[in-house]
């Protein structure tokens, strides 16, 4: 041992990780290519004998993972849109005209400190905003991005998507009950109102659409409206639009009927004692919510994934990276590398004040840029489920901006106004919408 100890001591400290490492690397993989060879078999088996529940697996992945990047990019929105409309420049310090904002403003929410205050509910208080983000969550299971791209495709996906948006209004009930404090039950006192006014109507709202379709399946309804512009459901049900929109904004949250919140009444109204990554899950249901309200706009109304030409275009891009064979792995390895220096070369050739490093990352960058560019230009001109996607985002977001327009421009309501509205306006509007549409087709039917 004292022969060992200072040949030990006498070794740098790359040289001891690298005398620690590889041995453990080496066994390690021998044990990962064991355990591959014996559990790949079933473990494929067992997956094709349940694609269904992959697919679901896979889809609630996929959601999960995309939730968090709209709802940054609906927050820089808001930031921005609002700053112009004030004449405002808004964010433009953190990243490239403050694109970064908004991720900055999610890594301070979970470095708060999570705050319980005295004589909470501690289990309701905690289950509250779980129970609103997943609500949220679930009902994306169902919106159809493009064809192919869907979670789940019921034939009751309409009606599972209400009552699922329904349960919103539960996780802000316990958030009000459990929080100890009269403004966080009040605010939920007017959330649960407010959903039992506009839930009618907003549920009517699509009846319209329903009787046209034939059908309670997203994916159907968006496939009806296939063709151009003229086919879609806004020329069909204009009063449907106006009266699911209103409705929609209600049980969003969204000003001017954000009447839950109610920051000059009720603090933060629901939200009032929450803190840290629990007040974190409550504001990015809300952001994720106008995106899936906004989808659900364009899937009933607006065409879905259809574009508003006859599309696509006679294009299309033939590649086969397979036929390459060996050199593939070469070709990959390779082209960052080449890229990155033919595009590196420009700035540091020309731009003297720009060193060696400086314009390497630039050109790294551009390389990038360029790539990701190529690649979803291929994929727009060759796949039907690209160019759909592509058309359902696009729409999308021009609600989204309507949502950010609202808020940078109308009042609050009363919440007296906000009632009567409903149940005087809204709630007749979407009777005689229904009726009208019956009659509609029966005329025309017969």
């Amino acid at each position: 041992m004292s022969a060992v100890t200072p040949r030990w001591n006498r070794l740098t400290p790359p040289a001891r990780v690298l005398l620690v490492a590889v041995p453990v690397l080496l066994v390690g993989g021998v044990v990962a290519t064991v355990a591959a060879a014996l559990l790949v078999p079933p473990l494929l088996d067992f997956l094709g004998a349940n694609l269904g529940l992959v697919r679901f697996a896979l889809a609630v992945v996929a959601i999960i993972v995309v939730t968090i990047p709209v709802a940054f990019i609906v927050i820089y929105m808001e930031l921005k849109v609002i700053a112009r409309m004030n004449l405002r420049v808004g964010p433009d310090r953190v990243g490239p005209y403050g694109v970064a904002q908004s991720v900055v403003h999610g890594l301070k929410v979970v470095g708060k400190e999570d705050y319980t205050p005295f004589g909470v509910d501690v289990s309701v208080y905690t289950l509250a905003p779980v129970a609103v983000f997943l609500t949220t969550l679930m009902t994306l299971l169902v919106v159809p991005f493009a064809p192919g791209l869907y979670g789940q495709d019921f034939n009751i996906g309409l009606l599972y998507l209400f009552a699922v948006g329904g349960l919103n209004v539960v996780g802000l009930m316990m958030a009000g009950w459990a929080s100890f404090n009269k403004y966080s039950l009040v605010g939920a006192l007017r959330a649960a109102a407010q959903a039992i006014s506009y839930e009618i109507p907003l549920t009517l709202s699509v009846v319209g659409v329903i009787i046209l379709a034939g059908t309670m399946s997203l994916n159907s309804i968006v496939e009806q409206q296939a063709g151009s512009l003229l086919d879609w459901n806004i020329w069909k049900q204009p009063l449907g639009l106006i009266i699911f929109f209103i409705a929609a904004t209600a049980e969003a949250n969204r000003t001017p009927l954000d009447m839950t919140e109610a920051d000059q009444e009720l603090v933060a109204g629901f939200a009032t004692e929450y803190s840290g990554m629990r007040f974190g899950f409550f504001f990015f249901a809300e952001y994720v919510n106008v995106f899936v309200v906004s989808a659900l706009t364009v899937v009933l109304f607006f065409g879905g994934w259809n574009a508003p030409v006859d599309w696509p275009l006679p294009v299309s891009v033939a590649l086969d990276p397979g036929g390459l064979g060996v050199w593939l792995p070469i070709v990959v390895a390779l082209a960052p590398v080449v890229g990155t220096l033919v595009l590196a070369a420009p700035f540091w050739v020309l731009l003297s004040w720009i060193s060696t490093l400086a314009a390497l990352a630039i050109g790294f960058v551009l390389f990038n840029l360029l790539a990701v560019a190529l690649v979803l230009g291929w994929a727009f001109v060759s796949f039907d489920w690209a160019v759909g996607l592509a058309w359902m985002v696009a729409k999308t977001f021009v609600f989204v901006f309507v949502f950010v327009w609202m808020r940078g421009t109308l009042p609050r309501v009363r919440i007296d106004q906000l009632m009567g509205f409903a149940w005087k306006w809204l709630l007749p509007a979407a009777l005689v919408n229904i009726f009208a549409t019956a009659a509609a087709v029966v005329v025309v039917g017969k």
